[in-house]
């Protein structure tokens, strides 16, 4: 552990904004796992879970969690995805 306190602090603030990453990255992850699940099972409910997946990743993308091209291929591959299941 650093002697310094603002490192002190640097390093608590680190850990906490990499379980709060850690979280948010987690549960986009699942709803991208549960929309495509939805997809390929062709649930009743699986243009909900698109949606949900689609607001996720743009929260995502817009908290910097990832990247904002990186959150249009994700959203157009699920979008492919649904549009060749209907």
């Amino acid at each position: 552990m650093a002697n310094i306190k603002s490192a002190k602090k640097r390093v608590l603030v680190n850990e906490k904004k990499a379980a709060k990453n850690k979280a948010e990255n987690s549960a986009l992850k699942t709803a991208i796992k549960k929309a495509n699940a939805a997809i390929e099972a062709d649930d009743a409910g699986k243009e909900e879970a698109v949606k949900t997946a689609v607001k996720k990743i743009d929260k995502a993308a817009a908290n910097g969690l990832i990247h904002k091209n990186n959150a249009a291929h994700k959203k157009s591959e699920l979008a492919l995805k649904l549009n060749k299941k209907a």
